[in-house]
């Protein structure tokens, strides 16, 4: 037996992940057949339903828009005439319907007080939002991630234990809470920070950072509490299977090992999370914009709770509802990508 065959033994031998669609039998359009399918079942009625649920409440109100909005010295002929203006005289599935058709075109209506279009107001504070989210999620997929990748390779080590522990203390704190502790600690004990207030991006990157990154930490702790267990269970589990242990006896780096193979393999349950946890950070910086004084979407609509101003209610909470339709999307589009089996259309 010659040294090469003692080196690289075929019954240990590590398969070969090809993560090309166009090599599987079912064609290169079948994950996306299927995601579009996901989308058509799932995505359209539950779009439907949530906007139906949402256009209802505002139409279940006692209070007359047109009214509270003129006044008590408002005539009659005026309400009727402010009525028509909104379109509010006419039956509910007629309002609903023309709304929606509406919306999807991006014309989310008038503010009944301003009068402005929703979506200009809409547009400003969607960039905060948007920006918070998207940097907490990156906090929460490379904190996660790595405390994860380590606690795996720790293997029931001290890092492994005190990954555990810290990960059981953090999902029992609220990210208010986390918010608060953060303003005591960095913007009042330690003033390095600014405790609340928000510089856009586009105007100061800088400055972004420095306002964003507490609201910002404060969201991803529960995220990467998440990500962190499910990583660290699939790993371990992903290097016990019979291909890492070939790799070893190849060779080959535990680096290589690792983020070539075991890593993709065992990042399905944690991209899975992270599609559950999205719209829990989406619902979340309402709380977040209250504790760190941010101009989001939270602010917008209490607001205009507070004056009864119902299509700015109803176009934030559509903005939300597509938030979250896109990032589920984003979520299955990334683990049809990460698991190649799962483009196998059923037969």
């Amino acid at each position: 037996m010659t040294t090469r065959e003692i080196e690289r033994p075929a019954a240990l031998a590590v398969p070969r992940l090809d993560t090309r669609v166009g090599r599987w039998a079912t064609g290169r359009g079948g994950g996306a057949l299927r995601l579009l399918r996901g989308v058509l079942l799932v995505g359209v009625p539950v779009v439907l339903l949530s906007t139906f649920i949402t256009y209802g409440l505002g139409a279940l109100t006692d209070t007359n828009p047109a009214a509270q909005v003129l006044g008590e010295t408002a005539t009659p002929a005026d309400i009727d005439r402010m009525n028509h203006y909104f379109g509010l005289d006419r039956p509910f599935l007629s309002q609903y319907v023309s709304w929606l058709g509406h919306a999807l075109t991006g014309d989310l209506g008038r503010s009944y007080y301003t009068t402005l279009p929703v979506t200009d107001s809409i547009g400003q504070a969607l960039p905060v939002n948007l920006s918070i989210t998207i940097l907490a999620l990156l906090l929460a997929i490379l904190a996660g991630g790595a405390l994860g990748i380590g606690a795996a390779l720790s293997g029931g080590g001290w890092f492994d234990r005190a990954v555990t522990l810290l990960c059981s203390a953090a999902s029992t704190v609220p990210p208010f809470v986390i918010g608060i502790g953060l303003i005591v600690l960095f913007a009042v004990t330690l003033p390095i920070l600014p405790s609340g207030g928000y510089v856009p991006f586009t105007e100061d990157p800088v400055q972004w950072l420095r306002y964003a990154i507490l609201p910002a930490f404060a969201l991803a702790v529960e995220g990467a509490v998440a990500i962190a267990r499910q990583l660290r269970t699939s790993l371990v589990g992903e290097l016990r299977e019979n291909y890492v242990v070939g790799a070893d006896v190849r060779g080959l780096t535990t680096r290589r090992v690792m983020f070539g193979h075991a890593l993709r393999n065992a990042a399905g349950p944690a991209v899975t999370v992270l599609g559950y946890y999205v719209p829990q950070i989406i619902g979340a910086m309402v709380v977040a914009e209250a504790v760190f004084n941010l101009p989001g979407l939270g602010k917008l609509s209490l607001d205009a709770a507070a004056k009864g101003d119902i299509p700015v209610i109803q176009g934030v909470l559509i903005t939300m509802i597509g938030l979250v339709v896109i990032s589920n999307l984003l979520v299955n589009a990334a683990l049809l990508r990460l698991t190649p089996h799962a483009r196998r259309t059923e037969t």
